[in-house]
């Protein structure tokens, strides 16, 4: 846009294009000129990313100045095929042994923390990269695991006291930290879960492995409800798209452990879903 302002475009039809921006629409008025630019959404992942705190463009959001060395991978890509996938076999310790006795996670899979709020959803995912400590401290490339959590739609106090918990306990080392807050526009709370995924399977796609939280993903899907009905799509149940299953299920299928072939590199996924008084089924 002439502000300078980017969006990506989600709707094309013969009379108009529907774009959402990413950034400020208060600096858009009618009668702008808008130019393409030609390419898809990238963000930068790499190692350079470890230990900053950025946006869902990948943008450093906090103070230390530009991102080190690194590469731009697309946001949304395929999720690996069935043949260059291997059955999960190498534990995922989350340091909580109720969980790591009954309900095992293991290096590639996918488990849902879901429950009401307040009830100890977002100290598990903190618990589990705080854990990590002990096993990446040894140096083991094999065995590293490095964490990708991404916040939607949270406050952004509780973001600053996460990186503060991390930095504190030296686990900011082998993290990186995607926050599109409650302020921040509903594309960019759409985006970050896949900005983020991008960063993890830089990891992924290169022999290591990485954990990815997403926190939580009802709020993304709140963001996405709300561009739908900007854009006219027809709502569904609850006024969501009918997308909205589609739009976590690519997202979820892209966090796999890797066939030797391929590097045997992994992406666990710990998504968070808050639920209205236990109401599990919406």
């Amino acid at each position: 846009f002439a502000s300078g302002v980017k969006g990506i475009a989600l709707n094309l039809e013969n009379e108009n294009v529907g774009i959402v921006v990413f950034g400020s629409d208060t600096a858009i008025k009618e009668g702008d000129l808008v130019k393409r630019t030609g390419s898809i959404v990238d963000v930068p992942a790499g190692r350079a990313m470890l230990g900053r705190v950025v946006d869902a463009l990948g943008v450093p959001i906090d103070g230390k100045g530009a991102l080190g060395e690194h590469e731009r991978r697309r946001v949304e890509v395929k999720a690996p095929g069935i043949i260059e996938r291997k059955s999960v076999h190498e534990p995922m310790q989350t340091g909580l042994k109720a969980v790591d006795s009954l309900v095992p996670i293991g290096r590639g899979q996918r488990e849902l923390i879901i429950g009401d709020r307040q009830t100890g959803k977002t100290a598990i995912a903190i618990d589990t990269i705080l854990n990590q400590k002990e096993m990446n401290s040894k140096g083991k490339e094999n065995e590293t695991l490095y964490c990708v959590y991404v916040a939607v739609g949270q406050k952004r106090s509780t973001v600053a006291q996460l990186v503060q918990i991390l930095s504190e306990a030296n686990a900011l080392d082998y993290s990186v930290l995607v926050a599109a807050t409650a302020s921040d526009p509903a594309p960019l709370q759409f985006l970050a879960p896949y900005s983020g995924c991008a960063m993890g399977e830089y990891f992924r796609d290169n022999g290591m492995h990485a954990l990815i939280i997403y926190d939580d993903l009802s709020k993304q899907a709140v963001a996405y409800r709300q561009m739908s009905l900007l854009l006219r799509r027809p709502p569904g149940r609850e006024a969501f798209p009918g997308d909205v299953f589609y739009l976590h299920s690519r997202l979820l299928e892209r966090a796999s452990k890797r066939s030797d072939q391929t590097g045997a590199g992994s992406l666990t996924a710990l998504p968070v879903i808050e639920t209205q008084a236990g109401d599990v089924s919406a």
